[in-house]
Order: structure tokens, then sequence, then C-alpha cells
């Protein structure tokens, strides 16, 4: 009886380390308590490592490579001091001082992952990665796993609204919502959905290593303001590496990609994948 409760334990272990492991390669969100705040406010930014409402693990400040605030007034790097744990989720405060849009920015160093084929397939399906998914098909690989190295890179969208303004009213003209951090993957919106009327449609650029992405799934959803899910689509970029989607409904939104390369065999280092993913969080008041 002790050896079976054993053996139980043990194979409850092992499903939960590889839960673990496969938890570690889901989403990442800066999601801000408030996405529209006032002059001088200080933001609360949740640190979502797993999904868009709740978070698996905490980001430890050790793995970040970069913290970047960019507003109407310019660029700044805060103290990464500003950055705490807990143990399923961090969590990041930034003031802003001036009215506009203003984007917070992280990037995370890389991480490598093991998966088994079927396990590896089922995660190219969900992430809107077919390309690799046919590859892997056409060269009889279904069956075999794959060692995963990626990296995560972040940003969040939030207002500062001058007292008394409500929607566009007394909004700065400034562009700052556009800049490019120079991450390895970037989602740079060209609209800012704080402007935008109603029913509008958002178009962001995705990039990876400063160039378009062409024929990328880019995947966006939601939640709306009183907690229902929006419905997930997909599109795929056009030419300049654009992808368009229409805010219909209120609520705070995400729009992510992950942009894979088979690593060929003259350059692994064991890796056989290589993965750089990209999310823009903001909302629709």
């Amino acid at each position: 009886m002790r050896r079976r409760t054993s053996i139980v334990a043990l194979t409850t272990a092992c499903s939960i380390a590889v839960a673990v492991v496969i938890g570690e390669a889901h989403d990442l969100f800066l999601k801000p308590r408030d996405f529209v705040v006032r002059p001088g406010a200080e933001v609360q930014v949740r640190v979502l490592n797993g999904g868009f409402t709740s978070s698996e693990a905490s980001v430890a400040r050790n793995r970040l490579r970069d913290l970047t605030v960019a507003g109407p007034n310019g660029i700044a790097h805060p103290d990464r001091a500003s950055w705490a744990d807990s143990a399923k989720e961090s969590h990041w405060r930034v003031t802003l001082r001036e009215p506009g849009t203003h984007v917070l920015g992280a990037s995370l160093d890389p991480r490598t992952i093991r998966l088994g084929g079927t396990d590896f397939n089922k995660y190219l399906r969900d992430a809107g990665l077919p390309d690799i998914l046919t590859a892997r098909k056409a060269a009889r690989q279904l069956g075999d796993s794959a060692h995963e190295r990626y990296a995560k890179h972040v940003k969040a969208l939030v207002r500062v609204q001058p007292s008394g303004a409500t929607g566009a009213k007394g909004a700065s003209a400034a562009t700052a919502y556009r800049i490019v951090l120079g991450y390895p993957a970037e989602l740079i919106p060209l609209d800012d959905p704080y402007v935008l009327p109603s029913g509008g449609t958002l178009r962001v650029r995705a990039i990876a290593d400063g160039r378009p992405l062409v024929g990328q799934v880019v995947q966006a959803g939601g939640r709306t303001t009183s907690g229902a899910r929006i419905p997930q689509r997909e599109v795929t970029t056009d030419s300049a590496g654009v992808a368009r989607f229409r805010l219909a409904t209120r609520g705070t939104w995400y729009v992510k990609f992950i942009h894979m390369r088979q690593v060929p065999r003259s350059e692994r280092d064991s890796v056989t994948h290589e993965s750089k993913w990209a999310t823009l969080t903001f909302a629709r008041p």
C-alpha cells in the first residue's frame, strides 16, 4: 500500500512539473488596474504570466532585459526596484504626469523549454503558428519533441486624462504611442485606441528584429466592462506587417503574436526552435 501511495505521489508530482513547464510558455501581459488615470497618478500594473485574467507565476526582477516608459515628454527607463514579486504575480508601479497616451514596456531575457511532440503541436495550433505546424507535418516530425528558446516582450497603453476632460477632449497631439522600443518582437499601434471613434478600427504593426512581419498571424481579444469574454479574433498581417481589428466592444483588450522559426542544425545548441513573443494591452472606456 505504501509503495502504491509513493507511485501515485510521484505520478502527481511529475504531472504538476509538466504542467508548470508548459505554463511557463504561456502569455505575458502588462495589465494596469486603471488604464485611464489623472496626471500624477501612480499606475499599479499587474504582470500576468499565464493568461489575461490570472497569473500562474511571478516574473523575477533579474529576468528583466528592459523597462521603458514613453510619453509625450520623452522616454524614461525606471528603476527596476519598482518591479516587485509575489507568489504568483509580479507588480510594477509607475507614476505618469503628462496628459496623453503613454507606453509602458518590459522585455525579458530568453529562456528555454522542452515539450513532447503532442504538447508542442497543440501549442502551435493554439498560438497561431500554422506555418511551423505545417512544416512539421510535411517533414513527418509531428511526433518529435521540441527544445524551444523563447523571449517575451510586452507593452501597455495608459491614458493620462486631464481633470475635467472626457473622451478625446483635451487630448495631446503627441504620438508617443507609436514609438518603437527596439524590442526583438513588438506591436506598434498606428492609431490611439483612446481617441478612436466607437467601433473604430485599430491598426497595429507587428515587427521582429526591427522588420515588419508579412503574413504573421496576430490575435486579439479581451474582457468587457462587465467581465465577459471578448471572443479572440485572428488576422494575418498585410504586406506592410499591419493587422486590423475593429474595436466594437468597451472593455480591456489585448493584441498578441508569436514569431517562431525552426533553428537550422548548423546553428543549434540543442535548441530546435526559437520564438519571440509580443503583447499589447489597452482599454476602451
